[in-house]
């Protein structure tokens, strides 16, 4: 589909009720997110300095499709720090096809703890512990 920027993989990560996982981003990639299985937040930090939204954070709310809704894509570009939960259900599936494969030998990712100050947002009162 035209709206992938590339294809390097497409893997499955889980969050359960409580946790969450985050916070990071890539240098390089870009990750399309799509939840299959239960309701997600997803929280997006811009750390892009030249970026108009730069300091600025986004939520969005993903979940499975049901009779009447369509699967919703979330890409999320480079730089962009980010993080999910599962809120109004016991686990969440999201299913991600970044546009690079996975370096083991160098990965592309920034990893920040899930309570960092450094990121202007605080997770649900829920959650307590990173994923």
């Amino acid at each position: 589909d035209n709206i992938f920027k590339g294809f390097g993989q497409c893997y499955l990560t889980i969050c359960k009720k409580g946790a969450v996982k985050g916070w990071h981003s890539h240098k390089e990639q870009t990750d399309n997110f799509i939840c299959i299985s239960g309701k997600a937040l997803v929280v997006l930090y811009d750390s892009r300095k030249d970026s108009p939204t730069f300091g600025q954070v986004l939520k969005f709310i993903l979940e499975e499709p049901s009779d009447s809704s369509k699967s919703v894509l979330l890409q999320i570009p480079p730089l962009i720090v980010h993080g999910f939960t599962a809120i109004d259900c016991e686990k969440v599936v999201i299913l991600n096809v970044p546009d690079k494969l996975y370096n083991y030998k160098n990965p592309d990712e920034h990893r920040f703890p899930w309570n960092s100050e450094k990121i202007p947002f605080k997770w649900p009162d829920s959650v307590k512990m990173g994923g």
